[in-house]
């Protein structure tokens, strides 16, 4: 699994998480990443949505919120990841 390490803005602090499964939706890059390397931890799983333009040197990403974006984003990872419990 890859890791990448995202810097909270207005700090230096580093977050690094491990991408399970990435996907484009209507033009948008989405990662499904986890804390855990570990596929058998029952660890958390968040959505991230690439909010950079093409052309950016550095990709600035969020955690996906809205319940209608979440629910159409996490089902396309379902069939992405058959073998994976998304809850």
């Amino acid at each position: 699994m890859e890791r990448i390490a995202f810097t909270i803005p207005g700090t230096d602090e580093e977050v690094g998480f491990y991408v399970l499964e990435q996907t484009r939706i209507n033009g948008r890059n989405y990662l499904l990443v986890t804390e855990s390397d570990d596929e058998d931890d029952e660890s958390e799983a968040f959505i991230l949505k690439d909010l950079s333009e093409s052309g950016e040197e550095e990709a600035v990403y969020e955690i996906v919120e809205e319940d209608e974006e979440l629910e159409a984003v996490s089902g396309v990872f379902a069939e992405l990841l058959e073998d994976i419990d998304l809850e």
